[in-house]
């Protein structure tokens, strides 16, 4: 099915603007339930929630239920739910990856430190899942248990070859299936659930937002190449500072000399450009076109998203779903 030029020409306010009520009830939520006895966890995400965000997690939990049903409350707490799931991950690893800025600000570990972050990770983590206990729904915690499995493996996964350029393409997309796509899709797949829509859709929207959350994976690690400081919110060639081999650097080494790849080597054992600058790493990018091929493996995703949204009814949730899917392959940062 087709899409009018209307829904085509939707804005990301206008997307916004479709769930912006619950939203805030959302924020609400997570103000709420991120309260703990330990001042510290509650400072800590404070923090988070205050640091920005787009909030494109619950906010595809929602636009998914509206599409599949009528929001209730159950909606509104498991958008809290998989925001405190991103918020523990992203807590978890920068201490990990012992980054020092998160959106343009000095990330959590460098304020409270990695050992009370690490914990104030594990206590959201409980959290959420307390708060998704209380619908009593078996399918609910099957989603959300099968999650966060896929995405600690995914984080042990990364640990393990960090720091090794011997990285192929079909591990990169393991680590992107499990650290990013994985709750792309289950936010979908709890979006259908609590709409009471059938197995099928939730199905077929789950590979929807699978498609799509690997998409934004990919340009995330494009940008990290090729976006400004300013605007990405973090150091720009950061994934390869701190070890990460990702896709546009997979596909420029696959074709690299020798010499080019010992000076990718050599950036990834000394976790600096002091030896290596970035500028040469880009060039050798650029070289063998790594920013352009993994520019259209995002495209192939999000191709795949259209194709399976398209075959919705049209409303005005169906063409938000389908415009997200341009707006996340457009972005700057």
């Amino acid at each position: 099915m087709g899409l009018s030029r209307l829904g085509q020409a939707l804005t990301a306010r206008e997307i916004r603007e479709l769930v912006a009520a619950d939203l805030e009830k959302v924020e609400r939520e997570i103000q709420l339930e991120s309260i703990a006895s330990v001042e510290a966890v509650t400072r800590i995400g404070a923090h988070l929630q205050g640091n920005g965000g787009k909030r494109l997690r619950p906010m595809l939990l929602l636009l998914v239920n509206k599409l599949a049903g009528e929001t209730n409350d159950a909606a509104i707490r498991l958008g809290a739910v998989v925001e405190m799931i991103h918020a523990a991950t992203l807590i978890h690893d920068d201490v990990i990856d012992d980054a020092r800025s998160r959106r343009g600000k000095a990330s959590a570990n460098v304020l409270w430190g990695n050992q009370t972050c690490v914990l104030a990770g594990d206590w959201l983590y409980m959290q959420a899942f307390q708060i998704a206990l209380r619908q009593r729904n078996f399918s609910i915690l099957d989603v959300l248990i099968a999650l966060t499995q896929t995405m600690v493996e995914g984080e042990l996964l990364q640990l393990e070859r960090i720091g090794k350029i011997a990285i192929t393409e079909a591990d990169y997309m393991e680590l992107v299936d499990r650290k990013t796509a994985s709750l792309f899709s289950a936010c979908a797949r709890l979006g259908t659930l609590v709409a009471g829509a059938p197995d099928d859709v939730e199905a077929k929207l789950g590979e929807y937002a699978w498609n799509l959350g690997m998409a934004f994976q990919l340009v995330d690690d494009i940008l990290d190449f090729t976006a400004r400081e300013s605007i990405l919110g973090k150091p720009v060639g950061n994934d390869l500072r701190e070890g990460k081999v990702t896709l546009p650097l997979i596909y420029a080494l696959a074709e690299a000399t020798p010499a080019e790849r010992a000076l990718v080597a050599t950036v990834l054992h000394e976790r600096s450009y002091d030896r290596v600058p970035l500028a040469r790493v880009l060039t050798m990018i650029g070289r063998y076109q790594g920013i352009e091929r993994a520019r259209q493996r995002a495209w192939a995703f999000t191709s795949k998203s259209r194709e399976i949204i398209s075959s919705f009814p049209e409303s005005p949730y169906q063409r938000a779903l389908y415009t997200v899917t341009e707006l996340i392959t457009e972005r700057d940062h």
